[in-house]
């Protein structure tokens, strides 16, 4: 089963939950809902590289990803899921062009 650390009010993670909702592939780990997950997280993020780039710029680094083998990414495409993207899906037509 692959993990996911995030939280409902970031809207990566929100994304990326709508792509794994009933897929048993996938266990969502809200951060906030118990100081037990927010340490695992912070475990995970105090300690591991893949989260370098996401402490220099000042971003938390959800949604976190690890694998079955321990693997840890922040990559949804690394686990077959799409990456949010802003504006995705945000339309004023038909036809999806702007406003």
């Amino acid at each position: 089963m692959i993990k996911i650390y995030g939280m409902p009010t970031c809207p990566y993670c929100s994304f990326v939950d709508e792509q794994v909702k009933g897929n048993n592939r996938f266990k969502v780990i809200d951060i906030g809902s118990d100081v037990h997950y927010m340490h695992e997280f912070m475990d995970l993020r105090d300690s591991r590289p893949e989260f370098d780039h996401s402490k220099e710029i000042g971003d938390i680094g959800i949604p976190c990803f690890v694998l079955e083998d321990g693997t840890v990414t922040l990559k949804p495409e690394d686990v077959g899921l799409v990456e949010y993207q802003p504006g995705m899906g945000a339309a004023c037509s038909l036809d999806g062009k702007g406003c």
